[in-house]
């Protein structure tokens, strides 16, 4: 491999010569060989910090026009497209097991960007702190790139592919309209529900969810960035932080401004903890529906058997035509990540010291793993289980009629005690509730049959 020396405050280093980036994130490269090549820094980051280095290099040309030349914009503005569409990713290798504060991922970015730059512009033009980092610090731009891809991957990822679930059970509702099967509490059996009405249920859920993921992305759209080292706003320009908010949101496609309080915003997490308190609720109930599929589905013969789901592959490498709720197996496991990250994102939101949190990066990566799996395993729920749910309308219409709960329709008629020792009785001699309350006196068969009607207890 060929190397270029490149040089930081502390010295020279060695670097690949075919990569963008320089000495700081050299050190950082050999300084943290942890989780390498598996646990990089999201690239969610990686976009989240093209997006605000060319938002603070339009605001400051706007505002310090001597120092971000026009010349020096276009350069950093196309090498910035370059790192928002991923097609400079290779150049960000940093692992997300480093300084607490994102520092040398910030400048990673710093020095990737002004060397394409350069490269673009056919002259040493830019300089990473002096150019591309110009107004800011790491403790107010790493805050912000969590926040830009927050507020991106809930509202691009994870509602639209809830979104897709809803409308599946939608359709659900409607074609299985009018079948009525037992319900179930306790995991007991429960007086009857309509399969729809089941289905509901999962669907008003995850609305639910959606609405709560909406409410919680709004306070991530408030933006650190302009607070510099401590909050004070330290060799920022006045209004920068304004007019940074502004070209951000203009690059995103999201309405983001500037946090009220700078110092807040260095140090207090919670925002992030917040939103992934509205993640974890969406994966807990994708946990519940998950597990009432699965069970719905078990048998084919010796469990509940209510439902078919598609068969996707062989179940079983010892026994032949065995098919596993696989999906509702990723979802659950899924949720159970999520709810993980939760502890460690509450955690690290917990131990900031003074003007700055230090737990950054794996606040960022729990976040953004999060959304990024729960996303993509409902999808596949989606298109993989759910679109392909068959009602076993005969297994229902069974399980219901057995069902002694259903002597909850005679309460009104020969009272509570009276219908409990009815079921009992059906339950001790394996009798029908019509032949254990005929037997026990309390109704003939015709004032049974008049008012027991299974179909209309829903």
């Amino acid at each position: 491999m060929e190397y270029r020396i490149e040089h930081d405050s502390l010295g020279e280093v060695k670097v690949p010569a075919d990569k963008y980036w320089a000495a700081q994130t050299e050190r950082s490269h050999e300084n943290f060989q942890i989780g390498v090549g598996i646990e990089t820094m999201p690239r969610e980051i990686t976009h989240a910090f093209g997006i605000l280095k060319k938002a603070a290099a339009k605001a400051n040309n706007s505002l310090k026009p001597e120092k971000m030349t026009n010349e020096k914009l276009d350069a950093i503005s196309k090498a910035c497209d370059e790192v928002i569409s991923g097609s400079l990713n290779d150049h960000f290798p940093l692992v997300v097991w480093q300084t607490g504060s994102g520092t040398q991922s910030n400048m990673n970015a710093n020095e990737v960007i002004a060397n394409r730059a350069n490269e673009i512009a056919g002259s040493k033009l830019c300089h990473p702190n002096d150019d591309i980092n110009m107004s800011q610090s790491s403790n107010d731009t790493f805050p912000t790139a969590m926040h830009i891809s927050a507020v991106i991957a809930l509202e691009d990822k994870l509602i639209p592919a809830a979104t897709t679930l809803i409308e599946t059970f939608k359709k659900l509702e409607a074609e299985n309209e009018g079948i009525v099967k037992s319900g179930r509490t306790h995991l007991q059996d429960a007086v009857p529900i309509s399969f729809s009405q089941e289905i509901s249920g999962w669907r008003s859920s995850l609305e639910r969810d959606i609405e709560l993921v909406k409410l919680a992305a709004e306070p991530l759209k408030e933006l650190a960035l302009g607070g510099t080292a401590v909050g004070t706003g330290l060799n920022a320009p006045k209004g920068f932080d304004s007019k940074v908010a502004e070209e951000i949101s203009s690059l995103s496609g999201k309405k983001f401004i500037t946090a009220s309080n700078k110092f807040h915003a260095l140090t207090s997490k919670d925002e992030i903890v917040f939103a992934h308190g509205a993640v974890k609720a969406m994966a807990a109930d994708m946990m519940k529906i998950a597990n009432d599929v699965r069970w719905l589905a078990s048998g084919p013969r010796v469990g509940l058997g209510e439902i078919t789901i598609p068969a996707n592959e062989p179940g079983s490498s010892i026994m032949p035509g065995k098919v596993n709720p696989t999906q509702c197996e990723a979802v659950t496991m899924v949720a159970v990540q999520v709810i993980g990250n939760d502890t460690a994102i509450g955690m690290a939101a917990s131990q900031g010291n003074f003007e700055l949190n230090v737990f950054m990066p794996v606040i960022a990566y729990n976040f953004l793993q999060s959304v990024r799996l729960l996303a993509e395993a409902i999808l596949s729920f989606n298109d993989k289980c759910a679109v392909g749910i068959k009602a076993d309308k005969a297994k229902m219409h069974n399980n219901l009629h057995n069902s002694l709960m259903l002597v909850t329709a005679l309460n009104p008629y020969i009272g509570y005690e009276n219908a409990a020792k009815t079921s009992h009785l059906a339950y001790e001699e394996n009798i029908s509730l019509k032949e254990a309350c005929v037997k026990l006196g309390f109704m003939t068969e015709e004032e049974f049959d008049k008012v027991f009607h299974p179909e209309q207890m829903i």
